[in-house]
């Protein structure tokens, strides 16, 4: 095995921690993104009603959002390895004892609160500490890591699908959760909470730009205080844009499956829309945080945020499954370029200062949303039969975001 050293003589050690990063992304978002292809398992199971089986999902997402900023002051404090470390055992922890439950609310405790403690600060953790190791290349490092959540989808929820298909539910968690347990824990043990812990400097960054303690041999870190933050225009509809951007993608990955299966496309076809969406993620997320180092970060985001909004539109009319491939494609890209501009658009208004605690809190919206898009779909379906409402309010919904990302100063921090 390669000491430290070594590897930081054969390669910028920056890019292990983009790898590692995706890894670990790879597997939580997609044990997060994967509950749509249980959803019909566990309303069948326990008879639930659409809009309470999403409730699971909405409750989890509201305590991730929770854990969300605990995770990013946490980060900060004692660095990812300890944080991963303990989400991983978490996560593993919850499925194991998800595939045990025999009772619907016992899912509210090993689904919604232990797999929030596992999952719910991922996105910050991974790129929060990726943002510190980059500079002129932070989008495209970001980008990268930022993947995990679409090649989550893309591999995870097919073969989810095919655990619950051959076996059951129940063995389909056992083996998630042994996974999660395994390589989440162990790849923490590669993370560095930034270049000055082992000598060096961001990648891309010059020497005489950054402040080097000749204590210690860190660079110092620049930036915004949690609270200096909050006083921020930026900081606000950053928070918001995040919100509404989340309502509709877990609109869509918690009842894509669902209603796709409900206009007679078979489960194994309608878990494979979601592989598509999670495929086209990944290129729309490297994509879109290369462009956004070319061009700035607003840009892409918009374009993606519209072209979300139209594929919407699309979805409500949509019957067969080749229409369904094209949306999964077009939605995926587009969900994966705004994702991108966004995230980083964080550390580079506010600085690395305090980007866990920041970015934590700012991304409490996304948590927020995942809550509400899921349960939105159910009630809605329950009361109509049908997602036409669903699908409509998630486009305008969009609408309402790009505005928002039209008002962001990425220049300006400051009322």
């Amino acid at each position: 095995m390669l000491s430290l050293s070594r590897i930081k003589e054969k390669v910028f050690y920056g890019w292990v921690v983009v790898v590692s990063g995706l890894i670990i992304g790879l597997i939580s978002f997609g044990i997060r993104y994967s509950f749509g292809v249980f959803f019909k398992s566990l309303e069948t199971e326990f008879d639930l009603t659409r809009a309470a089986t999403s409730g699971i999902f909405s409750v989890y997402m509201v305590l991730a959002s929770v854990f969300s900023i605990i995770g990013g002051w946490a980060l900060d404090k004692y660095g990812p390895r300890r944080v991963t470390f303990l989400m991983g055992s978490f996560t593993g922890m919850s499925l194991l004892l998800t595939s045990q439950v025999s009772a619907s609310w016992q899912l509210f405790i090993s689904y919604s609160v232990l797999l929030s403690l596992g999952t719910g600060a991922i996105f910050v953790v991974v790129n929060s500490t990726v943002s510190r190791w980059f500079d002129q290349r932070r989008g495209f490092a970001v980008g990268i890591t930022s993947s995990g959540g679409g090649a989550g989808v893309f591999f995870i929820a097919p073969f989810a699908t095919y655990l619950i298909s051959n076996f059951d539910w129940r063995t389909a968690f056992i083996v998630l959760g042994s996974i999660a347990w395994l390589v989440v824990a162990s790849l923490s043990i590669l993370l560095r909470k930034d270049p000055g812990d082992i000598g060096l400097l961001p990648d891309g960054a010059k020497p005489e730009a950054v402040e080097i303690k000749p204590q210690n041999n860190k660079p110092s870190t620049q930036g915004f205080s949690l609270l200096e933050a909050s006083r921020t225009s930026n900081f606000w509809l950053l928070g918001l844009v995040w919100l509404l951007l989340s309502v509709n993608v877990h609109l869509i990955l918690t009842h894509t499956v669902p209603h796709a299966t409900d206009l007679g496309i078979s489960s194994i076809d309608a878990a494979v829309i979601l592989s598509v969406m999670g495929g086209a993620a990944i290129l729309g997320r490297i994509a879109g945080g290369r462009i956004s180092d070319i061009i700035g970060r607003k840009t892409p985001a918009i374009i993606c945020a519209l072209l979300q909004a139209g594929t919407l539109i699309w979805l409500i009319w949509i019957q067969d499954l080749w229409m369904f491939y094209l949306f999964a494609i077009a939605f995926g890209f587009s969900w994966g370029g705004v994702g991108a501009s966004l995230t980083v658009m964080v550390s580079d208004i506010f600085g690395m200062r305090s980007i866990g605690a920041i970015m934590g809190t700012v991304t409490v919206g996304w948590a927020i949303g995942a809550a509400i898009g899921p349960t939105m779909g159910g009630v809605v379906f329950d009361v109509s039969g049908n997602y036409f409402t669903a699908f409509a309010t998630g486009a305008a919904i969009i609408l309402i975001a790009s505005l928002f990302l039209a008002l962001i100063r990425e220049n300006q921090s400051a009322f």
